[in-house]
């Protein structure tokens, strides 16, 4: 409401940016050791501007011995999400998995931190920030409260 009226209207859609310039050689690693097995996923990608199409765009060049397309689609969410609604076209040029351990969490999580790295790289996020939005939405307590309780006098 503005000035006790209501504003209507047609919902604009969110404005999305594209990446201003390109961030090649993002590796990363995830490891997760929860008591044995535990998420991991390994990928080298390459993040450039997006093409006339726009949005994310995500090619892989690695061979399916190396990465297997079933955990290309857990990448790609998590570099929707990682990006934040900035576009951008992303080369996975690199990465392995593990027979066991590698699962769709793993590469859920490389993608959202590719994504903040990708941000960070051109320019968009501060390093500091993208460490405490790469915490937000953890699916659990990543540091949980020893030896404090929650109670009130």
């Amino acid at each position: 409401m503005a000035n006790g009226r209501s504003i209507t209207g047609r919902p604009e859609p969110a404005v999305v940016t594209a990446l201003p310039r390109a961030v090649p050689g993002i590796r990363v690693c995830v490891r997760l050791n929860l008591g044995g097995c535990g998420p991991y996923a390994h990928i080298v990608a390459d993040v450039e501007p997006p093409g006339p199409v726009g949005g994310l765009e995500l090619l892989s060049a690695v061979p399916e011995e190396l990465l297997p397309r079933e955990h290309l689609p857990a990448l790609r969410e998590g570099l929707l999400e990682g990006l934040d609604g900035v576009a951008a076209a992303v080369l996975v040029t690199g990465g392995h998995y593990h027979d066991v351990d590698s699962c769709d969490l793993g590469y859920l999580i490389a993608g959202r931190q590719a994504g903040r790295a990708a941000l960070v790289g051109a320019g968009l996020l501060p390093p500091g920030e993208a460490e405490t939005l790469r915490w937000a939405s953890w699916p659990g307590r990543p540091r949980p409260r020893r030896g404090r309780t929650d109670r009130r006098p």
